[in-house]
């Protein structure tokens, strides 16, 4: 009887099993921090890095630099403050007519 000096086949399935679950763990610890980042990046300016200050304005969150005073929407708050302008005027027309 000659002994293999070749693995098993259970003991590779073993340890790419294992390879397998160490690889997805680091890609969901890395997916993990690249959502904090971009978590945190978000409420910066695009500008120039300042934080964002909120600025409730008919029922919407407008996010405003108070460095460079740029105003930032998120998708779907320009249509909201549209219809607000159909039913006030003043400031809402003001900042639809600064994207026009």
């Amino acid at each position: 009887m000659a002994i293999e000096n070749k693995p098993s086949r259970n003991e590779e399935e073993y340890f790419a099993r294992i390879d397998a679950d160490l690889r997805k763990e680091m890609r969901a610890k890395a997916d993990a921090e690249r959502a904090a980042q971009v978590a945190a990046d978000r409420n910066k300016c695009p500008r120039d890095g300042t934080p964002l200050v909120p600025r409730e304005t008919h029922h919407v969150t407008v996010d405003t630099c108070p460095t460079c005073e740029g105003i930032w929407l998120d998708k779907g708050e320009l249509e909201i403050l549209e219809k607000a302008q159909a039913e006030h005027s003043g400031f809402v027309t003001n900042l639809l007519n600064i994207f026009k």
